[in-house]
């Protein structure tokens, strides 16, 4: 009986430790504690979410200032610093909730800003108590001492620097977002772009006696590919005559349907300017060749920049109201049509596009 008893208060003794523990970390002491600040901002949370328009700004605003002021109290009472500096983390998480409060929005509570100045805004939370004294009732501003001042100027430097890389990261991701063409190009030479891991992209077997596989920009392949249905859409089964004025001027009409191509195909991207369209015409034995170029103007490795071809072989048939379709060299012309023929793929060549004729 007297060892149960014991249990009991042993027990009871335990739970009565954690209530006076939560009660000193819930219960503020006096009203001027950080505990106060903490629950002025769930409280205008709270009143934010019964309210609208500008009121629920206002108070979501307050809000905002609450935790944070009560955030950094709380973190620098007995302040734990980042290791190798005199940060304080609790200046660590004052200044990620003043980067998102600064840079959040409806979407996003989470913005690449908030990410990329979280360490400054920690690194000048830090400074901040280096230039003022006083009391809670009083304060004034000093001047810290050279070896404080070159410890906040390290600090500000490293931060300020660390920022500036997080930056550089969202930028670059930026750019291969918009711009994904990019990825297919050689960043061996590179001091800042590394690839871990390989896109996943269109190839291209390497020459004879050559083992390098060449990467092909999938949105240039796009590009020829929709150019080669319109080229057949316009040209098969057209009168032979208009098929040849239509090569006479064939430099406006690719580039009209070029246009046309690549605002439909790569309307979501940036790299869209980057792309343009020409064509080449060559005769042959049987009637035209016709080059489709894809030519990309943007960035490359090559100092002479790269370009995709895909070649269509255009030829008279002759048609027959009788018998159809049959070779021109087995019956007079009754009506001479043209029809396209291309390559299924397209050929990825580095250096400048060929010369017009």
């Amino acid at each position: 009986m007297q060892s149960l008893l014991k249990d009991v208060l042993g027990f009871l003794s335990f739970f009565a430790g954690i209530y006076e523990g939560s009660k000193k970390i819930f219960l503020p002491p006096k009203a001027y504690a950080w505990q106060t600040f903490i629950y002025l901002s769930v409280f205008s949370w709270v009143f934010s979410l019964l309210s609208a328009g500008y009121v629920r700004t206002i108070i979501a605003f307050l809000g905002w200032l609450f935790l944070i002021a009560g955030t950094a109290w709380y973190t620098t009472e007995d302040p734990l610093r980042v290791p190798g500096t005199f940060m304080p983390v609790g200046a660590v998480i004052t200044g990620f909730l003043v980067s998102v409060f600064a840079f959040s929005n409806p979407e996003n509570m989470i913005t690449s800003r908030t990410i990329v100045l979280w360490p400054t805004f920690s690194a000048i939370i830090t400074a901040v108590p280096e230039f003022v004294e006083g009391t809670d009732t009083s304060t004034k501003a000093k001047l810290p001492k050279p070896e404080v001042r070159k410890k906040v100027i390290v600090l500000l430097g490293t931060s300020m620097l660390i920022s500036c890389w997080l930056q550089f990261y969202f930028v670059i991701d930026n750019w291969l977002v918009q711009y994904p063409s990019l990825l297919t190009d050689n960043f061996e030479r590179s001091n800042f772009v590394v690839r871990i891991v390989e896109p996943q992209i269109e190839t291209e077997e390497a020459p004879a006696g050559e083992t390098e596989v060449q990467q092909i920009p999938k949105n240039g392949v796009t590009i020829l590919d929709t150019l080669q249905i319109r080229v057949e859409e316009e040209l098969n089964q057209t009168p032979w005559s208009q098929v040849e004025r239509w090569l006479i001027d064939v430099t406006d009409e690719v580039r009209r349907l070029g246009n046309q191509v690549i605002n439909q195909t790569l309307g979501e991207y940036e790299e869209r300017n980057l792309w343009r369209v020409e064509a080449r015409v060559t005769n042959i034995e049987s009637g035209y060749e016709l080059n489709l170029l894809s030519i990309w103007n943007g960035p490359s490795s090559n100092r002479q920049g790269y370009y995709l071809e895909k070649s269509c072989r255009i030829e008279p048939i002759a048609i027959s109201e009788i018998s159809g379709r049959i070779p021109l060299s087995q019956v007079e012309a009754i009506n001479t049509v043209a029809e396209v023929e291309c390559d299924p793929l397209s050929r990825f060549i580095a250096g400048a596009p060929p010369a017009k004729q």
